[in-house]
């Protein structure tokens, strides 16, 4: 699929990923590199789950997922979430202020799992809410404010 320069989700078919929107990016050099390839489902109108696996580098020096690693991630969960909801012609919004709680140590291995909510929807602007659990366990809860991109093309 050629890329039109937005960012957003291509609908996979087979495998463990089929039901699944594989995030892409037009850009390949970006700090997404660092994060990984993440992948987002449709869950009703207003929520999605997006999952990550995780990796070494993730991982801080005691060996626990790094809390900046999380909070990158749900920055960029917020933005796969949406898409997987169908809002991709706002992906080249901005965030506008983003919140994090840490409920627990990730680990390396198991995938993340981030349960993203539309929580009210404005002209500009989406208020949205998360949490990252690891096998069932919550590892980290996030709130949102992202700005709608533009609509030119």
């Amino acid at each position: 699929m050629a890329s039109d320069g937005v960012a957003g989700g291509e609908p996979l078919s087979e495998g463990e990923g089929a039901g699944w929107i594989a995030w892409s990016d037009p850009e390949p050099d970006t700090f997404h590199v660092a994060i990984g390839g993440a992948r987002g489902r449709v869950l009703g109108p207003a929520k999605a789950l997006v999952a990550l696996a995780t990796r070494r580098d993730h991982r801080n020096r005691l060996g626990a997922l790094h809390g900046g690693f999380l909070a990158a991630f749900a920055d960029h969960a917020f933005f796969v979430g949406l898409s997987a909801m169908g809002h991709r012609a706002h992906m080249e919004g901005v965030t506008v202020d983003l919140s994090m709680q840490y409920l627990g140590a990730g680990v390396v291995g198991p995938d993340l799992m981030a349960e993203v909510e539309i929580l009210r929807e404005t002209g500009r602007l989406y208020f949205l809410r998360m949490v990252i659990s690891q096998d069932g366990n919550p590892v980290a809860a996030s709130t949102a404010t992202i700005r709608k991109g533009s609509s030119r093309k």
